[in-house]
């Protein structure tokens, strides 16, 4: 929600153009608060079967991830790390934090490499490798995805606005 709230008071057009992605953005934050009380109200429904020892460990995973973006453990490895079997580390971990683990893992990469762009440590291919993203054209479709430019358009729009 805040991406797009971000993108929606950032609008890079102009005239019609502005119109319809200021309106799309208001219609994306509506279906992500929507969701946001749904996924609230199957949480509040849904028995908490977690022992308090389950959750330490779904945290620990999480510790596990976000210590390894560039090399992460496979969904196995990891649930063998934590001593859970997979079903119950995947299920409990949306339960605990409302998202997959590798969807975690996939925004805190993104975040990272914002982090990196922003701090001018890095060029896009490298903040897309020290995030373990290989491919740049991944890289670039998935930053895009998440905050609704191109990493380089993101710097310039930074060094722009700085």
């Amino acid at each position: 929600m805040k991406t797009a709230a971000h993108q929606l008071l950032n609008c890079p057009f102009e005239g019609v153009t502005k119109k319809i992605y200021l309106e799309s953005k208001v219609w994306e934050l509506m279906s992500l608060l929507i969701d946001e009380e749904l996924r609230q109200q199957d949480v509040e429904r849904s028995p908490n079967y977690l022992t308090a020892e389950v959750i330490e460990r779904i945290h620990y995973a999480k510790e596990i991830l976000l210590q390894q973006l560039d090399t992460p453990p496979s969904l196995p490895n990891l649930a063998r790390k934590v001593q859970l079997n997979e079903c119950t580390l995947k299920q409990g971990f949306r339960q605990v934090f409302g998202e997959t683990a590798f969807g975690c893992l996939h925004n805190h990469r993104m975040e990272r490499a914002r982090q990196l762009l922003i701090a001018g440590e890095v060029n896009v291919s490298e903040a897309a490798r020290k995030v373990g993203i290989a491919n740049r054209g991944h890289f670039a479709a998935a930053f895009r995805k998440k905050y609704g430019v191109l990493p380089s358009q993101y710097l310039r729009q930074r060094r722009n606005s700085g």
